[in-house]
């Protein structure tokens, strides 16, 4: 079967709509303005973008309990969650709070990523920026995700009769709920590279066995370490497991600049990484993840975009996507730390240090 070059863009207005209340490290816009960017550029016209379904109850499901499903819908539909939905579900918490509209946009943010998975199955790649839910446990929310699309992305492949399916997780933080749903079934593998010693404290070791590889890395973590990382690791593992399908979760939260994480990669980075991926794949499904910094997050998820798409990152803004960086604010991000690039450029400066000899014996270590 020969490769489609299309691209697909999933998104949708429900995620203009405020969430998660207020003091919460995602109440900043994300993916509205990844929308609006890349039509302001030129990148995303109306062939090529598909607007979200939402998820059915049977859908979730096919991960998630049912009366945690149950639990979830009823504290959306009070607007809280009581003691028993907090200690049995993680409802209700300052982590993973109730607000207005919770399940129509978890759901939603899951139907985007099943639908991703259909969209591929005659070759090609979707590119969901909402999903990338990666911490959602089965009768659980955890680390600001309710429901796992990455999982439910996974098994849609999996239904329709793709044989080996690979996970790789760009985010900052280890794709723990994805390796959990995945460690004993040997049509998946799960690639994670995240910063290690930070939340939720998983992931440090790979399992070969198990077709689990983790590469927790440093603080400071830089473009020339990811590259490295890619090509002495992941392209070797995935060229070994050979999978129908890849998702790939591409978390900004490992970029210079994210207030949750003391990683340094550029953008361009993560771009680099996405598509050597697809390129080495026949059907990719591309997903967000993690991203606190609304200058950086925007900028990647756009650039993303601009990349599978086809288009020339590099060319000069618009006065329309100018304002929409210029506009943003964040509790999280001092004045004094916002770049002037942050509002000039999509595409950062690569960030091309040396690689360091505990990232090579990493590499060594843990793809073994």
């Amino acid at each position: 079967m020969k490769k489609s070059n299309k691209a697909v863009f999933i998104g949708g207005e429900i995620y203009r709509q405020a969430a998660y209340g207020n003091n919460h490290p995602l109440t900043i816009q994300r993916v509205g303005p990844v929308m609006d960017v890349c039509r302001d550029m030129g990148w995303l016209d109306d062939e090529a973008f598909v607007e979200s379904p939402q998820a059915s109850w049977e859908e979730l499901i096919r991960f998630h309990a049912p009366a945690y499903v149950d639990a979830v819908i009823e504290a959306d539909q009070v607007g809280r969650a009581n003691a028993k939905l907090r200690e049995n579900y993680g409802l209700g918490t300052q982590e993973n709070p109730v607000f207005t509209g919770l399940y129509e946009r978890a759901a939603t943010s899951c139907g985007g990523s099943i639908h991703a998975a259909e969209r591929v199955l005659d070759g090609g790649c979707a590119y969901n920026p909402a999903g990338g839910t990666h911490h959602g446990q089965p009768a659980k929310a955890s680390g600001f995700c309710y429901f796992n699309d990455p999982v439910l992305s996974i098994y849609r492949l999996l239904d329709v009769g793709m044989a080996r399916v690979l996970y790789l997780d760009l985010d900052a933080h280890h794709g723990d709920g994805v390796e959990y749903a995945f460690a004993d079934d040997p049509r998946v593998g799960t690639i994670s590279i995240h910063e290690q010693d930070r939340w939720p404290h998983s992931g440090t070791a790979s399992d070969p066995q198990r077709n689990i590889w983790n590469f927790p890395v440093p603080s400071g973590f830089s473009d020339a370490e990811l590259r490295f990382l890619m090509e002495a690791a992941v392209m070797p593992v995935h060229a070994g497991f050979s999978p129908d399908a890849v998702v790939v979760t591409c978390g900004a939260d490992g970029l210079a600049g994210d207030p949750l994480s003391t990683m340094n990669l550029s953008n361009v980075a993560l771009w680099s990484a996405v598509e050597s991926v697809r390129d080495a794949t026949m059907r990719t499904v591309i997903l967000g993840g993690g991203g606190y910094n609304p200058w950086t997050v925007t900028r990647c998820w756009a650039g993303l975009w601009a990349v599978l798409a086809g288009h020339d990152v590099h060319e000069p803004l618009t006065g329309a996507v100018a304002a929409i960086l210029g506009e943003f604010e964040s509790d999280l991000v001092d004045e004094e730390d916002v770049l002037p690039a942050w509002c000039a450029t999509i595409a950062d400066i690569p960030k091309d240090t040396a690689v360091r000899p505990s990232i090579e014996r990493l590499a060594l270590r843990q793809a073994a």
